[in-house]
């Protein structure tokens, strides 16, 4: 593949004459080695994805981060680290189950 056909995702690629959309707060890329840590604990990309949008979802709509948000990280960066720190998890697992028993809520909460 020619290099010409490889494009850098921050590139700005709406050419001179037109503005790149503003970013929302919290709408920096994934840092890919966050991504690759929480593709240990939830191995399905589609579930790992669609977990991370929801929560992403969750961050800009004002609940509060279960980490700490460092500088030049976004949301999604946040949602990982929440996953890869155990503080989400996926509902119907051990890991999911442990922590309804720990808040008190039992496996039927």
């Amino acid at each position: 593949m020619a290099t010409s056909n490889i494009v850098a995702f921050d590139q700005n690629t709406n050419g001179p004459d037109k503005q790149a959309a503003p970013r929302g707060k919290g709408s920096e890329i994934m840092k890919s080695d966050l991504l690759e840590q929480a593709s240990e604990t939830i191995q399905d990309p589609t579930i790992l994805i669609n977990m991370v949008s929801r929560r992403v979802k969750q961050l800009n709509m004002g609940r509060t981060p279960l980490v700490d948000r460092l500088p030049g990280q976004g949301y999604a960066d946040v949602a990982l680290r929440e996953i890869i720190e155990g503080k989400i998890v996926l509902d119907g697992t051990k890991e999911a189950e442990e922590a309804k028993a720990r808040l008190g809520g039992g496996a039927d909460a």
